[in-house]
C-alpha cells in the first residue's frame, strides 16, 4: 500500500505543473488588463516566479528529510514478529489502548481487554497497573503472579518501555503450568505396574498432545521395536502401527503376522471439565488389547476369565474405570470409580444410570446402549451424579471388542479431594470479599455517625433535663450509638477492628463470663464447664473474647429453645457446655489439617444440645446478614445476622481458627452443633498486669489544657464537629480540609502544639502528611482519627509519637484524648 502511495506521487508532478504554468499566465493577463501598467504586471510576474522558485527548492529538500527520517510502522510486521507459541505479547500505548496483540493473548484474554485492564481477579489487577506504573517509570517492571477471575488459569508477566519516544509497553505473559497429569502415569508404567499390562495382554503408551510419545510399557516397547528396554519418548505413536482394509489395527513391527488390536483411548485432562478433552489439548493414555484376549483353546470365549483379569487389571489403575456389557449392565468397576461415584460403601448399582439424576438417566442410558452395540469408539457426556447433583462431572465413554461381555469401558477421575478444597477457596475468597465490603461500608458510616453523636453532643451542652427538646436529643443519641454497635460488628468481621489484646488464660475469661450465661440462658437451660490441666496462655482481646462466648451461648439458646416442642414438654430444655483443651503440636499434625498450622493450641469447645445445624446452611452460618431466626429475637444482634459474623471476625483477628460441625446422637441424627475455637498458645514474655494502664493515664492527669491545634479531616461534617468540640475546650484550632493543607499550614510559618488528622484522604493522606511534617517539626506529636484498626493502621504507619482515636467519637472523648496527647507530649 505505501509502494502504491509512493508510485503514484512519483506520477503527479508533470501534468501538475502544466496547470500551475496555465494559471499563471491567465493570471498575470488579468493584472495587465485590469492595470494597464508595465510596471505593475511586470512586478507581479517576478514575484510569482519568486515564489516558485522557493517552493521548488523545498520540495527538493523534502524527500531528503524523510529519506532521513523512518517510515511509519507496519503493524503486522510487528505481529509477525511477536507471533510466538506458548506466550501472549501485546503492545500498549501510553493511552492503554491495545495497538497490536498476538494470537496467544487474543486466545488467553481476548481482543477486547488491553493491559492492565485484563479479566483477572482483583488482587492481579492491582499488581497490573502497579507493574504499568514501574515500567513507564523505570523502564521495565515484572508481575509475579495474576489469576484469571474464576481462578482456573495462572500467568506470570513483565512489561517494558519500547519505541522511538519510548510511547509503548510491550507486555509479555506466559502461562505457570499446573501438575502434570501425565506424570504419574508415565512413572507407572516404566515400573512393575507397566509389566503387569503386559502380562495381561495390554500394550500401553502415554502420547502428548503432538502426537509424540512420552512413556511406553516394556510390552508396547518389545512389540514397536523388538527391544522391550527401548526408549521409544519422542517417536511418532501412529507411525509404530499400521492398518489394513478392514480398518483393524496392528502394530507396524508384526504386519499381518500379529494379532489385531482393539484401542482404548483414555484422555487424561481435567476431571472436573465439562468434556473431555480432544488429542491436541491434553496427554493421551492409549491401551492396545489383543483381540483374542479371553478366547479358550477350544475357540469359545472365555466370558468368566475374561472378566476375572479385567477386574485385576482395572482395580489397579489409579483412574477411575468401570466396565459394562452390551445391555449397559455392570460388570466390573475399580474403587477409584466407585469414590468418584460415591458408592464407596453403598456398592454398583446395577446400570450406570443408576448413579446420576433423574433429568440425565435417559441420555446415559442411551449413551451406553449406542457405544456398546455400534462400533468401536469413544466419547464422553456431561452428567450429574447423584450423590453431588450441583457438580457436573465428565464421564468418558469408549466401546471396545473382543473383550468377552465388556463392552463399554466408562471412566470418570475421583476429584473428591479438589472438589472439596475448591469449595473451601470458593468459600474463603467470598468471606474475605464480604469481608472487604463491609469494612468499607462501616469505615464510612462511622464519619456520618460522628458528625451525628458530635452534634448531638453539642446541643445537649445548651439544653438541660426537663426541656422539651432534651428527651428527643438523647433519644438520637442512643439510636447513634446503637448504629455505632452495628458499625463494630461489622469492622468486626472484616477484621478491622480496634483490639486491645493481652496475654490471658482462656479459663478466667470463662468464669468471668459464667454469671451472664447463666441469666442469659435461664432456669431450663443447664451450663456445665469443664477445663483441662496446663493449658497454654493467648493473646487476646479479653472483651472481645466475652463478646465470643455470648453471642455463641446466645445462638446455642435460641437453637435449644426452637428445638424444645421435639424433646417434648416444659421440662429442661437442654444443656450448653463450655470446654477447655489443650491441643499439641503433635495433634494437629495427626488431625492431618490443612488449614490450622502445626503449633501449640488452647480450644474453646461450644457445643449444645439442639438438634444441630442443617447441612444446607452449615456453610453460610458465618455470613454476615445471614439468619434464620425471625426480626428482634436473640438479643441485641438477634435477626440481624451479625452474631457469628462478628465471631468469625473476631476469632480471625486473633490470629485463630473456628469450626463448626454437628455432633451426633444416638438414632444417627445430630444431637446438636458444636463451635470450636483454636487460639494459638503465647510463647513470648507475659507483662504484668495494669502497666498500659498506669502508663497512659498520669500525663494526661498533669495537663491543664489550652493549645495549638492543627485539624486535618476531608469529611466537612467531622470536622466541623471536631473544631467545635476543641474550641470549647479551649483550644486554638486551625482547620484544612486534606493533607496539602496542612502541609502548607506548617510549611507558612505555623506553629502547632498537636497535629490532629483523618488517616484515608484524597490527594495527600494523613500517614503522607504526618512524615512530611515531621521533616521540618520531629517533634509536633500526631493524633490519628479512624474508623479502621489501630493495630492494623500502627502496623502500616511506622511513625513515632503517633496516637490515634476511633471513629465515631464524643465531643467529650476527643477533648480527653487531645488532653491526654498534649499531657504526654510535655511531660
Amino acid at each position: 500500500m505505501n509502494g502504491k502511495a509512493m508510485s503514484l506521487s512519483a506520477q503527479r508532478p508533470f501534468p501538475m505543473l502544466l496547470v500551475l504554468a496555465a494559471a499563471l499566465v491567465v493570471s498575470i493577463a488579468l493584472v495587465w488588463f485590469a492595470s494597464a501598467s508595465a510596471l505593475a504586471t511586470a512586478a507581479y510576474a517576478g514575484g510569482l516566479v519568486a515564489l516558485g522558485a522557493g517552493a521548488a527548492m523545498l520540495a527538493r529538500q523534502r524527500p531528503a528529510r524523510e529519506a532521513e527520517g523512518f517510515a511509519a510502522p507496519d503493524w503486522a510486521v510487528t505481529v509477525a514478529a511477536i507471533e510466538r507459541e506458548g506466550e501472549a505479547i501485546a503492545i500498549t500505548d501510553r493511552a492503554n489502548r491495545l495497538t497490536c496483540a498476538n494470537s496467544s493473548f487474543v486466545q488467553w484474554f481476548g481482543a477486547g481487554h488491553a493491559p492492565p485492564n485484563l479479566p483477572v481477579d482483583r488482587a492481579s489487577l492491582e499488581v497490573l497497573a502497579r507493574t504499568a506504573r514501574e515500567a513507564w517509570r523505570d523502564g521495565s517492571a515484572v508481575a509475579s503472579e495474576l489469576v484469571s477471575g474464576a481462578g482456573q488459569h495462572r500467568w506470570s508477566g513483565s512489561a517494558e518501555r519500547a519505541g522511538r519516544g519510548e510511547d509503548y509497553l510491550v507486555w509479555r505473559f506466559t502461562r505457570i503450568a499446573e501438575a502434570d497429569t501425565g506424570v504419574e502415569i508415565a512413572a507407572l508404567l516404566a515400573g512393575p505396574f507397566g509389566k503387569l499390562l503386559s502380562r495381561a495382554g495390554i500394550e500401553a503408551a502415554l502420547v502428548g498432545t503432538d502426537g509424540m510419545i512420552r512413556a511406553a510399557n516394556p510390552g508396547f516397547a518389545l512389540r514397536a521395536s523388538g527391544d522391550a528396554a527401548a526408549t521409544l519418548a519422542g517417536q511418532d505413536y501412529v507411525s509404530l502401527l499400521r492398518s489394513d482394509e478392514r480398518d483393524r489395527i496392528y502394530f507396524a513391527r508384526e504386519g499381518r503376522r500379529g494379532v489385531p488390536q482393539v484401542l482404548v483411548h483414555v484422555p487424561l485432562g481435567d476431571p472436573d471439565a465439562q468434556r473431555a478433552p480432544n488429542a491436541d489439548e491434553a496427554p493421551s493414555l492409549m491401551l492396545l488389547l489383543d483381540s483374542g484376549l479371553g478366547i479358550g483353546a477350544g475357540g469359545d470365549v472365555s466370558d468368566q476369565a475374561a472378566t476375572a483379569d479385567l477386574e485385576a487389571l482395572v482395580g489397579a489403575l489409579p483412574l477411575g474405570l468401570a466396565m459394562t456389557d452390551r445391555d449397559g449392565r455392570f460388570l466390573l468397576a475399580n474403587p477409584a470409580f466407585l469414590r468418584a461415584v460415591g458408592s464407596e460403601d453403598k456398592g454398583l448399582p446395577p446400570f450406570p444410570s443408576d448413579l446420576v439424576v433423574k433429568e440425565d438417566k435417559g441420555a446415559l442410558a442411551d449413551a451406553v446402549r449406542r457405544f456398546g452395540r455400534g462400533p468401536a469408539s469413544h466419547g464422553d457426556m456431561a452428567v450429574r451424579l447423584r450423590e453431588t447433583p450441583d457438580d457436573p462431572v465428565s464421564l468418558g465413554l469408549a466401546g471396545v471388542r473382543g473383550l468377552g461381555d465388556a463392552a463399554v469401558l466408562l471412566s470418570l477421575a475421583d476429584s473428591t479431594e479438589e472438589t472439596r478444597l475448591k469449595r473451601q477457596v470458593a468459600q474463603a475468597t467470598k468471606m474475605q470479599a464480604v469481608g472487604q465490603l463491609a469494612g468499607g461500608v462501616a469505615h464510612d458510616f462511622n464519619n456520618v455517625l460522628t458528625a451525628i453523636i458530635g452534634y448531638c453532643d453539642l446541643m445537649l451542652l445548651r439544653h438541660t433535663p426537663g426541656d422539651s427538646d432534651y428527651d428527643d436529643i438523647q433519644q438520637i443519641r442512643a439510636n447513634s450509638n446503637r448504629a455505632a454497635s452495628l458499625t463494630r460488628q461489622l469492622l468486626a468481621f472484616s477484621r478491622q477492628q480496634t483490639l486491645r489484646p493481652e496475654v490471658l488464660q482462656l479459663p478466667d475469661v470463662v468464669s468471668e463470663v459464667s454469671q451472664l450465661l447463666k441469666r442469659l440462658l435461664g432456669e431450663k437451660i443447664a451450663l456445665k464447664v469443664r477445663h483441662d490441666r496446663d493449658l497454654g496462655p493467648v493473646r487476646a482481646d479479653p472483651q472481645q473474647l466475652e463478646q465470643v462466648i455470648v453471642n455463641l451461648a446466645v445462638n446455642a439458646r435460641d437453637a435449644m429453645h426452637s428445638n424444645a416442642p421435639r424433646r417434648g414438654g416444659d421440662s429442661a430444655m437442654g444443656t450448653l457446655t463450655l470446654a477447655t483443651r489443650k491441643v499439641t503440636s503433635r495433634d494437629v499434625r495427626r488431625m492431618g489439617s490443612d488449614i490450622i498450622p502445626i503449633g501449640d493450641y488452647t480450644v474453646l469447645v461450644v457445643q449444645d444440645t439442639g438438634g444441630g445445624i442443617p447441612p444446607d446452611v452449615l456453610s453460610k452460618i458465618f455470613e454476615p446478614f445471614f439468619t434464620t431466626k425471625e426480626p428482634g429475637r436473640g438479643g441485641s444482634m438477634g435477626g440481624t445476622g451479625l452474631g457469628l459474623s462478628t465471631v468469625y471476625g473476631i476469632v480471625k483477628q486473633s490470629g485463630g481458627f473456628i469450626f463448626a460441625d454437628n455432633v451426633p446422637g444416638p438414632a444417627g441424627q445430630p444431637e446438636g452443633a458444636r463451635f470450636t475455637v483454636y487460639l494459638p498458645v503465647h510463647h513470648g514474655a507475659i507483662p504484668a498486669a495494669g502497666s498500659r494502664a498506669g502508663e497512659g493515664d498520669a500525663p494526661a492527669s498533669q495537663w491543664s489544657g489550652g493549645g495549638r491545634i492543627l485539624l486535618v479531616e476531608d469529611e466537612d461534617m467531622v470536622r466541623a464537629v471536631a473544631e467545635r468540640a476543641l474550641t470549647r475546650a479551649g483550644y486554638t484550632v486551625t482547620c484544612c480540609a486534606d493533607g496539602e493543607e496542612g502541609l502548607a499550614a506548617v510549611a507558612n510559618g505555623g506553629e502547632f502544639d498537636l497535629v490532629v488528622s483523618d488517616v484515608v484522604m484524597p490527594g495527600m493522606d494523613g500517614p503522607a502528611m504526618a512524615r512530611a511534617i515531621r521533616r521540618a517539626k520531629p517533634d509536633l506529636p500526631v493524633l490519628f482519627m479512624s474508623g479502621y484498626a489501630e493495630e492494623q493502621l500502627r502496623s502500616e504507619i511506622d511513625i513515632e509519637a503517633m496516637y490515634f482515636i476511633p471513629k465515631p467519637f464524643s465531643v467529650q472523648q476527643i477533648g480527653a484524648k487531645v488532653g491526654e496527647v498534649l499531657g504526654a507530649a510535655k511531660a
